[in-house]
């Protein structure tokens, strides 16, 4: 296939999105919670709407003219896709499919339906694209492999796949500077970083950073907006727990009723948690970011991702800063 042909088919796909009814959307919301608890329909609705996001002909064209697409060599390649949020594998298989290549996939059980779901529109809008889709339960006999997992499952992927090339992605998590000059609009769109995927994204904020002496409390009126996530009955267990053990232990805490927040040097905070850490200079949070880096998604602030952008990156907003793209093509 040619490359504008490829454009075309993505094209397409994101225009269905576009158009998907809030009907239809309650459907696949209810089918895919079936698997997995955590898919509400705000969750499905969101990154359904992030992958339209994407798929649109300008940004595919812009995306594609860095690389040569597709590919006079195709290659096998796996991809082992994580479930933590909908549809979290679907750059992976995009980007393969727009290389040229054969994705041998193997979703996760957290997240198959809605998977095989935009497979069968992408097969839908070019049928040509089918011979290069096969759903694997073993990755064996494949030429590279694109892997995101927990960090314990990393060093299996690391080991079982040492041979061919690879990605291999472990657990990430961002994190939010504030200079304390933020407008009332750019904290409440903070909200959406935190609170997006009940925060079980890599790419949602699970740490704020703070000037010395600033009062967080200042920010939390901003985020009463997303008070309803403590309804799902999952999110509650986990701020019920974590609300007992802080105090139980005594550890200091503030407490907006539906989100925690305690300060800590470390960075990746559980559901429910929001952790907190002050600067006093500019060069000391630079060293702290730096030093943190491999385990950093995204940064949201000014002069960074801007507030309310965590969860509808761009195409070429890759994983762990890694070019799946140039990693494809030079296969």
């Amino acid at each position: 296939m040619q490359k504008k042909e490829l454009i075309q088919a993505f094209h397409s796909v994101g225009e269905k999105l576009r158009k998907l009814s809030e009907e239809e959307i309650s459907e696949l919301a209810a089918r895919a919670k079936h698997s997995n608890g955590w898919f509400s329909h705000e969750s499905v609705q969101n990154a359904l709407g992030g992958i339209a996001f994407m798929l649109d002909k300008e940004k595919l064209e812009q995306w594609v003219s860095h690389y040569r697409v597709p590919t006079e060599n195709p290659k096998v390649v796996g991809v082992i896709m994580a479930g933590n949020i909908p549809l979290v594998g679907f750059h992976d298989l995009l980007s393969v499919l727009i290389s040229g290549h054969f994705a041998a996939i193997k979703p996760s059980s957290d997240d198959q339906f809605l998977i095989e779901q935009l497979i069968s529109w992408i097969v839908e809008a070019e049928p040509r694209l089918k011979k290069n889709i096969e759903r694997r339960e073993k990755l064996t006999e494949v030429d590279a492999v694109i892997a995101t997992g927990s960090d314990n499952t990393a060093r299996y992927f690391d080991y079982y796949f040492r041979h061919i090339p690879n990605i291999i992605r472990k657990n990430r998590t961002s994190v939010a500077v504030l200079t304390g000059n933020e407008s009332a609009e750019e904290l409440a769109a903070l909200g959406a970083d935190i609170f997006s995927y009940y925060g079980l994204g890599c790419r949602n904020v699970s740490k704020v950073f703070t000037p010395k002496g600033f009062d967080l409390r200042k920010v939390f009126p901003q985020f009463d907006t997303y008070a309803e996530v403590a309804n799902h009955h999952k999110y509650r267990n986990n701020y019920d727990y974590h609300k007992s053990i802080y105090l139980v232990n005594k550890t200091p805490h503030l407490d907006t009723g539906f989100l925690l927040v305690t300060s800590t040097d470390e960075m990746v905070s559980p559901i429910s948690v929001l952790f907190h850490q002050e600067y006093e200079s500019e060069d000391q949070l630079k060293a702290v970011l730096k030093a943190q880096e491999e385990k950093i998604q995204c940064v949201v602030g000014k002069n960074h991702t801007p507030f309310g952008k965590a969860q509808r990156p761009e195409l070429w907003d890759y994983a762990d800063d890694v070019d799946t793209m140039a990693f494809l093509t030079e296969l």
